[in-house]
């Protein structure tokens, strides 16, 4: 059975996206308290969050060494990383100001953007039933997001806005595996993230820490973000961008379940019926690729 498993692209892509999903949980959550719980600015939290992230990855440059990090395909990662870092300071500013509940399912609608531009920028094949998925999930998103409600805000725009452009991402980053190793594109990612990331920074609250509390989770986060972007990478390296993205999923009864622990949140009615509407129509379209 293990060889199995190992063997077969689909299951093994499966199981990178689902743990990366997990780590991506932890980030969540300690990203909103540094930002939400403890005051720190959401560029300042994003800046730290990448930079620590890009120190664990040294160990993956001095193994490859530099020679072996010269790419044909600089454009795509430039591209990639302007995608990545919008994305990084839509979501962390979203963390700051909605509930990590509606958030965590707001950016559940980035596997229907990478439906999209796989279709559009990977030249994959989707049928009509999933073009019919794709469009139930996007009215699960807006059932989540209620833009018809007295005191919708227009922060709740922030998850959808991340989702995508790292749908955008996502894509870019399938292009750059058939090319080139899942630890390439990671290193590329985090370390042309880090100029970028420090100009929002500066320019949107500093670079101070409030107190040894927000490092340490800081430190969480940033481990754990490098963790999560190699084993995203390597999904999307052995098996389909619209085929991996679904299995994501797994990330919202845990960040709800945090974010009650956590802040106290309790997700209104209308977080299930979207949600399930989201993932219904993401595990047909699995269901479809199996």
């Amino acid at each position: 059975m293990d060889q199995i498993i190992t063997r077969s692209p689909a299951v093994r892509g499966a199981m990178y996206m689902v743990l990366a999903g997990i780590a991506f949980a932890v980030v969540n959550i300690s990203v909103q308290m540094v930002t939400m719980g403890m005051g720190m600015a959401s560029p300042s939290a994003a800046f730290w969050q990448y930079f620590v992230a890009m120190m664990f990855s040294l160990p993956v440059v001095v193994r490859y060494g530099f020679r072996q990090l010269k790419t044909e395909h600089l454009g795509w990662h430039l591209t990639r990383i302007v995608m990545s870092v919008l994305g990084i300071q839509f979501w962390v500013a979203g963390l700051a100001h909605v509930p990590i509940w509606q958030a965590i399912a707001l950016v559940m609608t980035s596997p229907f953007f990478v439906t999209l531009g796989a279709v559009l920028f990977l030249g994959e094949k989707v049928e009509p039933q999933r073009w019919l998925a794709t469009a139930v999930g996007f009215a699960g998103g807006l059932v989540i997001l209620e833009p018809w409600a007295e005191d919708f805000s227009v922060y709740t725009w922030l998850p959808v806005i991340a989702a995508m452009l790292w749908a955008g991402s996502s894509v870019l980053m399938k292009r750059l595996t058939r090319h080139e190793p899942a630890e390439k594109v990671t290193v590329y990612l985090l370390a042309l993230l880090l100029p970028v990331n420090a100009i929002f920074a500066g320019i949107g609250g500093g670079f101070d820490v409030p107190g040894y509390d927000a490092m340490a989770l800081i430190l969480v986060a940033g481990l754990l973000t490098a963790l999560a972007q190699f084993l995203l990478a390597r999904a999307y390296e052995v098996a389909d961008a619209s085929y991996v993205q679904p299995f994501d999923h797994l990330k919202l009864p845990l960040n709800v379940l945090a974010g009650f622990m956590v802040f106290g949140y309790l997700p209104t009615g209308n977080l299930w019926i979207g949600a399930a509407m989201i993932i219904a129509a993401s595990f047909y379209i699995m269901q479809r690729e199996r």
